[in-house]
């Protein structure tokens, strides 16, 4: 079982072989943090499955976690991050990067279909002009309310 979810840890040098033993195959790319997992993330990435055939999640690095996020962040780290990912039924891969986009990262896999939370807009994303230039679609799946792991952080805090 173990060593199920150790596969699906993708390094960027096994990038180009896996992305050939999928031809024929529809990829869905999807990318964050995922620092506390919650069930707004699990629903998220279910529905992102349903897409396509095979679900490639970017997962940003410790150090783009805190470029984004702030100190104190990201509170998992991104061993611990990517291993709980791989355990969800909903995930075939995972690949860490640490720029504060997944631009190289679309460059190499070239998916189908890159989807991102309701919180965002395909028009503003960096990622819209690269997936279309190969001909992917960007798909914005619905934001769920009150799921986020900032509100969980501020709980905890509360308490």
């Amino acid at each position: 079982m173990i060593e199920h979810l150790e596969s699906k840890l993708i390094k960027e040098s096994e990038i180009s072989k896996l992305t050939l033993s999928l031809k024929g195959k529809s990829i869905v790319f999807t990318n964050g943090c995922f620092d506390i997992l919650h069930s707004g993330h699990v629903q998220y990435l279910a529905r992102a499955k349903s897409l396509g055939d095979f679900l490639w999640l970017g997962l940003n690095s410790d150090e783009s976690v805190r470029k984004l996020k702030g100190q104190g962040r990201p509170i998992n780290s991104q061993a611990d991050r990517a291993f709980v990912l791989a355990g969800l039924a909903s995930i075939d891969a995972v690949t860490i990067f640490n720029e504060d986009t997944p631009l190289a990262l679309i460059e190499k896999i070239k998916p189908q279909i890159h989807c991102k939370g309701g919180d965002y807009l395909a028009k503003n994303l960096p990622e819209t002009p690269l997936v279309e230039s190969f001909g992917g679609k960007v798909i914005i799946l619905p934001f769920l309310e009150g799921k986020s792991t900032t509100l969980i952080l501020k709980k905890a805090k509360q308490n």
